[in-house]
């Protein structure tokens, strides 16, 4: 149902209004994705219900096809780009934003017990930065880790630019969140997880760890790390580096680990 939209105030484009403020304060179970290939993947995978899209008029012709998978019942607001940039608030250089709502996400506890005897995946805690985030979840979908888990003080992998920098990644990858007062490491051993936690201070270095079954790769914030109390109770592995250099960015780290077991035995 396409709708062509003429003027910036109009009601019925008021989700996709001012899109950097509204990112800041929530959208209330709601998320907005942005560009073509997040929209490939956000209409391909099925987690989310897409609500409504607004596109750029230049894009229209080019983006037939794909706008062919868009439920019928799904409005598609379509503005010149002038109007587009007065509606988004800056300029929307990809010229696609879609407005989704959240699926339920459920208790880290069942989606665990939901996957497969053999399992990999990805614990984050008090990962605040969504650039990051998103290059974890782009790392898990590219080496076919089944889920990640975040603690209760990373940021959202629904925010606009963690959705965008994991090339949807986050809309199709499952995740759930510990809350606060659980105790992580014991809800991954009880599932028969091996905690995997990354640190400089491994004893163990990556070339020389096995993939474990069902295995829980445990990352934290750059400088601060993982908290004192996890890294006790894991294996702590480390990645070793030249010249005396202790730390990589936590994607690329993710990346690297990630890469290391889902080709190892």
């Amino acid at each position: 149902m396409i709708i062509f939209i003429d003027d910036p105030n109009d009601p019925r484009i008021s989700a996709f209004r001012d899109v950097r403020e509204r990112d800041l304060v929530g959208r209330e179970g709601h998320f907005i994705a942005e560009g073509e290939v997040v929209l490939k993947v956000f209409l391909a995978c099925g987690r989310h219900e897409p609500l409504s899209l607004l596109i750029a008029e230049k894009r229209l012709a080019r983006l037939a096809p794909l706008l062919e998978q868009v439920p019928e019942t799904v409005p598609i607001y379509v503005a010149g780009q002038t109007v587009l940039d007065s509606i988004a608030g800056f300029p929307l250089h990809r010229g696609i934003l879609a407005l989704g709502r959240r699926a339920p996400m459920p208790a880290a506890v069942e989606l665990l017990a939901e996957l497969g005897p053999r399992a990999l995946v990805v614990v984050l805690f008090g990962i605040s930065n969504h650039d990051n985030v998103g290059g974890i979840f782009r790392n898990v979908a590219a080496f076919g880790a089944d889920a990640v888990i975040l603690d209760s003080d990373c940021c959202d992998p629904l925010y606009r630019k963690a959705i965008r920098v994991s090339v949807g990644a986050t809309l199709s990858v499952p995740f759930a969140r510990f809350q606060p007062a659980e105790d992580a490491v014991g809800v991954l051993t009880e599932q028969g997880f091996e905690c995997i936690a990354l640190s400089p201070a491994g004893d163990t270095t990556l070339a020389r760890l096995s993939r474990p079954v069902r295995a829980a790769v445990l990352l934290g914030a750059e400088g601060a790390g993982l908290p004192a109390d996890v890294l006790m109770r894991s294996r702590k592995v480390g990645i070793p580096m030249a010249g005396g250099f202790d730390s990589l960015n936590v994607a690329t780290t993710s990346g690297i680990v990630l890469h290391h077991l889902a080709f190892s035995s």
